[in-house]
């Protein structure tokens, strides 16, 4: 049964984000809807959603359809609610009252602690911000429902969760989601929109085997363009050969043919579709300035401690040596961010039992990008920072995907994507050896993991990373260390960590 029928739909800003998309959602349908940062994916959710008007086309629903919309950021007036009111407050008047035992189920199904609960919203973590928007969108009942970014500030075991609880769903109740965690659209879905300012393609399968389909009609688009070109191009040469032919004969039929031809090489031309080339949203570029040191990082038996002093593991001896990618493993709560913090502590020269070597130049990014000063311009950040002159900082900015207009503007009205690749850009002009990464790909779209994985394993970079993605820790890291209890324990692989995180789901 078809709940939504999309029909030559179309939102053009200062540019196309996407024209003439025709899309049949059906019960049973989940669908992963795939596009660069600043693409359209969240243009599009709102208008099904209502909350936007297309610029072309039309969406009809089918009679009665409640459509629930979790967005990607918590409305401002919400944040001084408690997780439990927010959530009463998406019943009608009339029903909150008498009804309010739904509620508790919602919470109950999604795995909040009641203590959490009668917090404001404005004092929880932002993973526990998004379930309380997918408490309040779930509670109205709706018959399709749309999540922007779900997963965002999720760690493994709230991802395998919310997992379930999609598993879980009644299979007439489709669900449309954007995300750019590749395992999650994986385990997720069933079938893939690549949303594109022309040609969107629709797949009848999760994201990975939608992906290689994609990039097969791609080059298949570039093969039929080519060769539709060069056969225009024979008919012209061949053309040009008949009318000489002809003008010296004096043949009028050969003079017909030549017009012909060339009539049909024009026609061949104008139906010519060139292959889709997707437009970057910024480069990521990495750097590794190198060192002759052994150990860039040694631990020596460091207690890891929570902030007011109690124990929570020890490293035992430990080192990062040039070439390690290290990726940090532990359920949420063990001390990973203690640990982070340590070594940030000792790359910045202050006191901690971390041991650096002398020449380590570190680069060093958080999950928040607070390294990013939100009433600086991009173009302070790095003029002001690097001696690299205004004119190389405007193409460096320009290379990062923040154009020239946004290059004057303050930090703040970056989109997370841009965010995400300024932080990086300005990772690479320090010149570093090592890298401290805590939740790199936080904002960053698909393409951009993977331009990330790519250059840190290009440039054997050294680093320690912290990363709820499950593609991208298993893609970039070479050693592996678990938070285990009480110890630190080097693995040979994020496997079994991983498998004991989904599995701890449905315990």
């Amino acid at each position: 049964m078809a709940l939504l029928n999309i029909n030559g739909l179309g939102v053009t800003l200062s540019d196309p984000l996407f024209t003439d998309l025709n899309l049949t959602v059906s019960a049973g349908d989940r669908i992963g809807l795939v596009a660069a940062n600043g693409r359209g994916k969240t243009t599009f959710l709102a208008c099904i959603a209502g909350q936007a008007e297309p610029t072309t086309g039309d969406i009809t629903r089918a009679r009665g359809t409640r459509v629930g919309y979790v967005e990607q950021y918590v409305p401002e007036d919400a944040l001084t609610r408690t997780l439990y009111d927010h959530v009463l407050a998406a019943l009608p008047q009339d029903e909150a009252d008498y009804e309010s035992w739904r509620v508790d189920v919602v919470l109950g199904d999604l795995n909040v602690p009641y203590e959490l609960q009668q917090k404001p919203l404005a004092e929880l973590s932002g993973g526990w911000q998004r379930t309380a928007m997918l408490a309040a969108a779930w509670i109205t009942e709706p018959d399709v429902l749309l999540l922007d970014e779900p997963t965002n500030h999720l760690d493994l075991h709230r991802i395998a969760l919310l997992q379930d609880w999609l598993a879980a769903l009644p299979r007439d109740v489709p669900v449309i989601m954007t995300s750019h965690d590749r395992a999650f659209l994986d385990a997720t879905t069933n079938r893939t929109l690549f949303l594109r300012p022309e040609r969107s393609q629709v797949f009848a399968v999760p994201f990975t085997p939608a992906r290689i389909a994609l990039e097969q009609a791609d080059e298949a688009d570039a093969r039929r363009f080519a060769n539709d070109h060069n056969k225009a191009k024979r008919m012209r040469k061949q053309a040009a050969k008949l009318k000489n032919v002809g003008i010296n004969s004096g043949s009028d039929l050969l003079l017909t043919k030549t017009k012909q031809l060339i009539d049909r090489a024009e026609r061949l031309e104008a139906a010519a579709r060139p292959a889709h080339r997707e437009h970057s949203a910024g480069d990521i570029k990495l750097v590794n300035s190198g060192t002759h040191a052994k150990a860039l990082i040694t631990l020596d038996n460091v207690v890891v401690e929570t902030p007011d002093g109690r124990a929570l593991y020890d490293t035992g001896k430990k080192w990062i040596s040039p070439g390690d990618r290290v990726v940090l493993l532990g359920a949420n709560g063990t001390g990973k961010t203690q640990l982070v913090k340590l070594v940030q502590r000792a790359l910045a020269g202050d006191n901690s039992p971390v041991k650096c070597a002398p020449s380590v130049v570190p680069a060093y990014s958080d999950q928040h990008l607070s390294q990013l000063p939100e009433a600086m311009t991009p173009m302070r950040c790095v003029a002001e920072q690097f001696d690299i002159g205004d004119q190389r900082a405007r193409g460096v900015l320009a290379g990062a995907g923040v154009n020239i207009q946004m290059q004057d503007t303050r930090v703040s009205a970056l989109s997370g994507g841009q965010k995400a690749r300024l932080a990086m850009l300005i990772l690479r002009l320090k010149n570093p050896n090592f890298y401290l990464l805590d939740e790199p790909t936080n904002h960053l779209d698909i393409d951009g993991q993977e331009a990330l994985e790519d250059e840190l394993i290009a440039h054997e970079t050294s680093c320690l990373l912290v990363s709820h993605d499950r593609s991208f820790l298993r893609n970039v890291g070479n050693r592996f260390w678990w938070i285990k209890g009480k110890k630190l324990e080097e693995v040979d692989s994020a496997e079994a960590f991983l498998e004991g995180e989904m599995a701890a789901s449905v315990a």
